[in-house]
């Protein structure tokens, strides 16, 4: 959400950099998709698996009617009865589950620091010691008998963040820093004590990262002209990150940090300042969302600082046992907006990391090692030397990964790992709907990908002139819902150049319409949703959705309440409700307790347009909160 106005990061990009309003793909928009022009299509694509069941546009809907709910029951050990789609302001678990925040933002990581308090709002050194807002991805480690929660803390929601100022907004130079400290991760410890997981405050483990936070610059771009600036003209150390939406971990015990919508927190004081075709690529130009971080640190102006902006949109890592231990945003990863960080270990021992870049039109990644990874020896130079992928995708259900290399796109090294987006385009990648989080099956080699929505599909070029072609693995026209990709690399090979793509699963709405809307075969009443975003595989090979999408619960999204979780079983594409959200929230960020009895779930943003007051009941705040999902046994989920 914006925090200047009620449109999406997306819409307010477009509104800072127009593309162009008229393409080929008009014409064909126009003419309206029949049932049979789709079927046709998907068949074509060899989908078959994703013909649409016969349903009736005009179904009425109920909450309470879960059509053909058989195809809900999972084929293994997991049993619980299907949550139904609601609009409460709370946690939805099936029955025989509980669900309870473990910490929320404004809650104190020491005890000299005030809890927060609605009648006396947090300060900016009060907010430097206290978990940030807007929680997103997060990974659980162990260490020395410690349990240490990690989280990202994506942005803040100025109207609820500035509850104490009549303006909703930053009035005051500690209003901008405290903002400033709410962004970027938070590190906790935290342990289950008397039947609930507490914070465990004082902890020597817990710490803020924040904008403000040094942090080195490593890898091929490190150094380059492109990211030197008047305070660091080496290019090689960078204060701060902000934006951090999903996560991964590394093999070696490394916390990956991935930074989103860098764009928005960048404007210029000059109206008349040009914005290159680098900045428009990334939506960077004269306006920014109302952060106003410009008004205390110069470097967030573009006019006076330009190349502060490249310094951001990477991947950071963080070693979450280890506080002295230098932070590396890592640029052979690329630079775009990252939703998370997959990492697998390959058979071959080299380390593959798959991400999305999460907008309208751009792309699908992988990274894979020169070096291999070797338990005991240095890990250091294996996430700095490699080779970056972008995906290409073929309607015969086959794919290619092609290689970003100097060769490939006319481009240096360095200049590819600035200009990731630019180097993808120029070797004819495959334009996607808006891919976010990838998940890596634990036991064999498969991949998903949520590829949440994309209202441009088929309408618009991307921003870098791309055609959004409808088809392929994204087979809809203004396509609301989103779907969720599957592949399977070559030989079972994480390194392979080729795979073999299809869809798990199309989002719909089967009780309004009976067209391409409705979704796959498995999409039915008791388990529909829209806007897939978080994606995660358990221990057992279970996929774990989460959804980030319109919680209207009317027209086309009639039926579905409040955002959700979901598992599925992506051998029989069978899905169920597991969990949903309070109002106005996204559910986002997943992680287990080592014995695999406690599910720890990221409610971001609750109440974003002043509709909810969770986690307290009554006339309370909203904020954002980690919650612990466990069963009421106490046993393992299964």
């Amino acid at each position: 959400m914006n925090i200047a106005d009620d449109i999406s990061f997306d819409d307010f990009d477009e509104r800072n950099s127009p593309r162009d309003k008229t393409t080929g793909f008009d014409l064909i928009i126009e003419r309206a998709l029949s049932r049979r022009e789709f079927m046709g299509g998907v068949i074509s694509f060899g989908l078959g698996q994703f013909l649409l069941s016969t349903r009736s546009a005009s179904a009425k809907n109920s909450h309470l009617n879960f059509t053909a709910l058989e195809d809900t029951k999972m084929n293994n050990s997991f049993a619980f009865d299907a949550v139904v789609a609601n609009g409460l302001d709370t946690v939805t678990v099936p029955d025989g589950f509980v669900a309870s925040p473990v910490v929320k933002w404004g809650d104190s990581l020491f005890s000299g620091v005030s809890n927060f308090d609605e009648t006396n709002p947090l300060t900016a050194e009060m907010q430097r010691q206290s978990f940030g807002d807007n929680n997103d991805g997060m990974s659980l480690f162990t260490h020395e008998g410690r349990l240490l929660l990690v989280v990202n803390n994506e942005y803040t929601n100025n109207r609820v963040f500035f509850h104490n100022r009549e303006s909703g907004k930053a009035e005051t130079e500690d209003d901008l820093q405290k903002n400033m400290a709410a962004h970027g991760v938070s590190i906790c410890e935290i342990d289950f004590i008397d039947g609930a997981w507490r914070l465990i405050s004082d902890s020597p483990f817990n710490r803020r990262i924040t904008a403000m936070t040094e942090m080195e610059i490593a890898g091929p771009a490190a150094g380059h002209d492109l990211l030197k600036t008047r305070d660091d003209p080496a290019g090689l150390s960078v204060l701060g990150t902000f934006n951090n939406c999903g996560n991964g971990v590394t093999p070696w015990g490394t916390y990956l940090s991935c930074e989103e919508n860098f764009n928005g927190y960048f404007s210029s004081s000059d109206p008349d300042f040009d914005v290159t075709p680098e900045f428009a690529r990334y939506g960077i130009g004269v306006k920014g969302w109302g952060y106003d971080w410009n008004k205390i640190e110069e470097r967030f102006d573009i006019s006076l600082e330009p190349n502060e902006a490249n310094r951001f949109g990477y991947v950071v890592e963080i070693d979450p046992k280890d506080p002295a231990r230098a932070i590396k945003k890592r640029t052979a990863l690329g630079r775009f907006k990252h939703e998370n960080a997959e990492v697998v270990v390959a058979e071959n021992g080299h380390v593959v990391v798959y991400m999305g870049d999460d907008e309208r039109g751009e792309f699908l990644y992988k990274y894979v090692s020169d070096g291999t990874y070797v338990e005991g020896v240095s890990t250091s130079q294996l996430l700095n030397k490699g080779v970056l992928y972008v995906a290409k995708f073929y309607d015969d259900l086959r794919g290619a990964w092609l290689p970003l290399t100097p060769e490939t796109t006319g481009m240096p090294l360095a200049e590819i790992c600035i200009h990731t987006r630019l180097a993808a385009s120029k070797v004819g990648a495959t334009t996607m709907d808006r891919p976010e989080w990838v998940a890596v099956h634990p036991d064999r080699a498969e991949c998903c990908c949520a590829l949440t929505n994309n209202k441009q599909r088929g309408v618009k070029p991307n921003k870098g002139g791309d055609e959004q072609t409808v088809g392929g693995p994204n087979p809809r026209a203004k396509n609301v819902y989103g779907q969720i990709l599957k592949w399977q690399p070559d030989k079972g090979d994480h390194t392979a150049s080729g795979f073999q793509w299809s869809l798990f699963a199309l989002a719909g709405n089967p009780q309004k319409h009976s067209d391409e809307k409705a979704g796959s075969r498995k999409i039915n009443s008791g388990n529909m949703f829209n806007a897939p975003d978080g994606l995660s595989f358990d221990s057992k090979g279970r996929l774990w959705i989460q959804t980030d999408g319109n919680y209207t619960d009317s027209g086309d999204f009639e039926g579905m309440g409040n955002n959700q979780m979901l598992v599925g079983d992506t051998q029989t594409g069978e899905i169920r409700r597991f969990l949903v959200g309070p109002r106005e929230c996204e559910v986002t960020g997943i992680c287990w307790s080592p014995d695999k009895a406690t599910l720890f779930v990221g409610i971001q943003h609750p109440g974003e347009k002043g509709g909810s007051h969770y986690p307290l009941m009554g006339e309370h705040l909203p904020r954002s909160a980690v919650v612990a999902v466990r069963r009421e046994d106490g046993q393992p989920f299964g």
